[in-house]
């Protein structure tokens, strides 16, 4: 039998790079090896694309191949930009579209689009580079409920968040995420229980099949950070101990995100679970496949596990050629 020919891109010119060759090296050991021929694509920091060590343009890389797993995230592979490029080649490729991808990276515009829903979104500021100076930033640290949460408006994995009590914290949280983009969210911060839930379009026969809720806790932090993340010290449990209610809520949520926002094949949504409700914090259009990540971790909990859900997302794509 002849099998389907899979790039998988990873690595990219983002702050998630380390994670994204993570997860390109997970999904390119577990990928069904009977049903497909995948090939590692390594994209270096500055967007070059290389195969077997040798640079090549896209275009060439994109004519060896049947399917695209998109194993990027953040800057370029995740907002909208490598969606474009491979939707001019009009190769098929895991993942959301450009739209999705773009408007899901863009926290404030997620936000925006999530008005009337089941869930709640945190009271939030936008910040613009260059027009941001002490006086404004007092004036937020006045009137904005603290303490807030300072991340860049566009990132992943908790890069360059911060969580701020006082004023000269808030000042340096504010340029640390502007090291890192151009925009930044000021948000009242939530206490309460994370939760993360993944949604896997067509998975089992449902529309939108949602993975048990996974909560994490974490020991050092108020909030899960990057090295709460990657180090492996933050707890997650998985299926998370909810009463049924809010657990079936957390569901109906993390598939509102996915419809609302136009995402395609996987995502997945942060919650926290707060005594006033839940409240929705961001969208992952291209969560993490890592031994460390909360997708793999969901999968096992319902019987399934990587090769599974490779083999179906791959078959969505090559479907849509």
């Amino acid at each position: 039998m002849l099998k389907t020919r899979v790039l998988v891109l990873r690595g990219g010119p983002s702050s998630e790079y380390e994670v994204s060759l993570k997860t390109g090296q997970t999904v390119l050991a577990e990928v069904p090896a009977h049903k497909y021929h995948a090939r590692d694509v390594f994209i270096d920091r500055q967007g070059t694309w290389h195969i077997r060590g040798m640079p090549i343009e896209p275009a060439r890389a994109l004519e060896q191949a049947d399917i695209v797993f998109n194993a990027l995230h953040g800057t370029y592979g995740e907002d909208g930009t490598v969606q474009r490029l491979l939707d001019t080649h009009r190769v098929p490729y895991t993942g959301s579209g450009a739209l999705g991808s773009a408007l899901g990276m863009n926290k404030p515009l997620a936000k925006g689009q999530l008005g009337s829903t089941s869930f709640r979104v945190p009271l939030h500021r936008i910040l613009l580079k260059g027009e941001t100076d002490d006086t404004r930033l007092l004036d937020i640290f006045r009137t904005f409920p603290q303490p807030s949460v300072v991340k860049p408006a566009a990132g992943g994995s908790s890069v360059a968040t911060s969580v701020v009590h006082a004023f000269d914290a808030l000042v340096a949280a504010v340029a640390l995420a502007f090291e890192y983009t151009d925009i930044v969210l000021v948000e009242q911060y939530i206490p309460g229980r994370e939760a993360t839930v993944g949604v896997i379009e067509g998975f089992r026969r449902e529309p939108l099949y949602a993975l048990p809720p996974v909560e994490i806790v974490p020991t050092k932090n108020t909030f899960f950070d990057y090295d709460e993340k990657y180090a492996g010290h933050a707890r997650e449990i998985c299926p998370a101990v909810f009463p049924r209610e809010t657990t079936h809520a957390l569901l109906i949520a993390a598939r509102e995100v996915h419809q609302i926002l136009g995402l395609r094949d996987y995502s997945r949504s942060d919650f926290i679970v707060n005594k006033n409700g839940i409240f929705f914090l961001e969208v992952n259009t291209l969560p993490g496949l890592t031994e460390a990540s909360l997708i793999p971790k969901a999968l096992t909990a319902v019987g399934s596990n990587l090769p599974e859900f490779l083999d179906h997302v791959l078959m969505r794509a090559y479907h849509r050629k």
